[in-house]
């Protein structure tokens, strides 16, 4: 459904998106994550035709967004990140003009703005002037356009950008009830969401694809090698002097927990193995009380953190 086939675009001399490729088949919900600045956005407009590729090739559906761009614009939905609206006019207004701009026929254009207000819930909004809405409401009308002429794909750029915890919630339910009819693809830089609302997560960082999976996959990839937390009764200058020895440590941080009890955590080398035993036996040599030595789980976080490294060898900044 959606093909991205060694996808650059450059901005003068700096490269935005460097060589994307990825497939998204019929029914998928997929999030693109990654921080500000990553390429994210670039990759959905070229996906979407709004920007030509430098190089490589885009296809939705089979066609080319640039050369095929009318047929590819009514198969997709598209939210921008910015959301443009027109303010003076009111919802249900606002809703019959998108359905004409996408080629809705006439028979079919009130019943298709009807559906598309009935699903995002505007029925009580549908005459208000869109200026006049809270910023969650025109996030609904932003959906309800992109859904009007019922496209097969939805791209949707940070889709709950700025609203508040209840109606992240909402658009979050909202976006689940989408699976099936639609392929989603949506993109932000918050980790929680893309996680709690996608089957299949893909990393960029630097204006690359730096990973293509599931949540559980991501999380358990090679290169995580493991984390550990350690409580004992010493301070944080000799609990660190102790455990920065034991062979396979990458890193150690301290703190103290109280008066007598200092914390640390220690990150793996790649390929270190299990550490517990040697961090335990670092601190017997030492004569210090343990009381708490435990290997934290992998998680979709520190994996995230990891994935988005800065690479020294990377060019200078994404916009």
């Amino acid at each position: 459904m959606i093909h991205a086939t060694e996808l650059t675009r450059t901005f003068g001399p700096t490269r935005a998106v460097r060589g994307v490729s990825f497939e998204i088949g019929a029914g998928e919900i997929v999030g693109l994550l990654g921080p500000n600045g990553a390429g994210k956005t670039t990759t959905i407009r070229m996906l979407t035709g709004y920007l030509p590729p430098t190089s490589g090739r885009a296809r939705i559906d089979g066609l080319d967004p640039i050369d095929d761009s009318h047929a590819v614009r009514s198969r997709i939905g598209y939210l921008a990140e910015s959301n443009p609206i027109y303010p003076e006019m009111r919802v249900e207004s606002y809703l019959r003009f998108r359905a004409t701009l996408h080629g809705v026929p006439r028979a079919r254009r009130e019943g298709a703005v009807g559906e598309a207000i009935e699903r995002c819930s505007l029925r009580e909004m549908r005459r208000v002037r869109v200026g006049r809405l809270s910023k969650g409401y025109r996030q609904r009308v932003g959906l309800a356009a992109a859904l009007v002429h019922d496209p097969k794909v939805l791209i949707l750029d940070e889709p709950t950008s700025g609203l508040d915890p209840t109606q992240i919630v909402e658009t979050r339910r909202f976006l689940r009830e989408l699976a099936g009819r639609h392929t989603l693809l949506l993109s932000s830089h918050i980790l929680s969401e893309v996680e709690k609302l996608c089957g299949r997560i893909i990393v960029f960082a630097h204006g690359q694809v730096r990973a293509d999976g599931t949540p559980r996959a991501i999380s358990a990839a090679p290169g995580d090698a493991g984390a550990y937390t350690v409580e004992a009764a010493t301070t944080p200058e000799r609990l660190d002097s102790a455990l920065t020895r034991v062979r396979g440590a990458a890193s150690v941080r301290t703190e103290a927990v109280d008066a007598r009890w200092s914390r640390a955590h220690i990150v793996a080398e790649d390929g270190a193995g299990d550490l517990r035993e040697s961090l335990g036996a670092a601190l017997a040599g030492e004569g210090v009380a343990l009381r708490e030595l435990r290997r934290e789980e992998a998680s979709l976080e520190r994996a995230f953190a990891r994935l988005v490294e800065a690479d020294p060898a990377e060019e200078g900044p994404t916009p």
